[in-house]
């Protein structure tokens, strides 16, 4: 049997817990899967996993093994991708994630267009906040809002979108309308905790920057229901203009603090740190960057 093969099935079997959830995410059946992760065991003449009837855990030398095999599955990504650098037409698949509402309303028109031009390429997208799963999931690329703590990865930015503070007309009328940051404080404020830190807004005052700390009746991880609940009168909101821009064009928002400009919002191409890149991710990132400067500016 292939070790390489076999390698990989181990990851899959340690990341998702067990040897059933690694078929199912491998295609293989769950004999196939013991048989490479026995096949493994015998060569090594180790035991990797701590096996019973409920559970499945990593012995002290299966865990070291589990991370001798990431570096080793990266290396040989990263040769093959050497290999064809210099490709200029992409194929296969290309793996990316996104946030939920970046993803929708502009990465998923970018790919769609980006897909006309080169027919021998696929895509596998997915709609999440965080980027810091790119190798365990086998992730290409990960579209990325603010800020990349994990320093293991390559950010790109692509562009940026501006911040803006509002709410619903109702809402302004019944508690008043902010004049200064510091009125906050006495405002019910939507947190979209999606965008760290969780609980300050960001404001600029000439130079400097100011911090308030905010809080409301209702926050969440992404940006959709901050937005209903803020045309529904619970709150103020900050978030990207690229997802309230048509509520305030109808009325059903109106900005506030127009005076104090939020640091915009930051938004990166992120993938593992490698010193070749595909042609499929090299050239979507090409195509990406000037697509979200002009739509994030109209």
């Amino acid at each position: 049997m292939d070790k390489l093969t076999s390698m990989n099935v181990f990851v899959r079997v340690a990341k998702l817990g067990s040897f059933t959830n690694a078929a199912r995410d491998l295609g293989l059946s769950r004999a196939m899967i013991t048989k490479h992760v026995m096949q493994l065991e015998s060569k090594l003449g180790i035991r990797l996993f701590n096996r019973t009837t409920r559970s499945l855990s990593l012995t002290e030398v299966g865990d070291s093994y589990l991370e001798r095999c990431q570096q080793v599955l990266l290396d040989v990504e990263e040769m093959e991708a050497a290999m064809t650098h210099l490709q200029t037409e992409p194929k296969g698949t290309l793996k990316i994630s996104a946030p939920p509402v970046m993803g929708a309303v502009h990465i998923a028109p970018a790919l769609a267009e980006f897909l006309k031009i080169h027919p021998e390429l696929s895509v596998d997208m997915v709609l999440k906040m965080t980027a810091s799963d790119l190798i365990d999931e086998g992730l290409d690329i990960a579209i990325h809002l603010g800020k990349l703590n994990d320093s293991s990865l390559v950010a790109r930015k692509l562009a940026s979108s501006c911040l803006v503070v509002c709410a619903s007309p109702d809402y302004l009328k019944q508690y008043g309308t902010p004049k200064i940051p510091d009125d906050l404080n006495e405002h019910s404020c939507l947190v979209n905790w999606a965008l760290p830190p969780r609980d300050l807004w960001y404001f600029s005052q000439g130079k400097a920057i100011k911090k308030i700390k905010v809080s409301g009746r209702m926050q969440a991880n992404v940006a959709a229901p901050m937005r209903i609940a803020a045309i529904s009168g619970l709150g103020l909101i900050m978030l990207p203009r690229y997802i309230v821009g048509n509520d305030i064009k109808k009325g059903k928002l109106k900005v506030v603090l127009e005076r104090y400009t939020p640091p915009a919002l930051e938004i990166y191409a992120v993938y593992p740190h490698r010193k070749y890149l595909s042609a499929k991710v090299r050239l979507f990132v090409e195509f990406l960057a000037p697509w979200l400067q002009q739509k994030l500016s109209e």
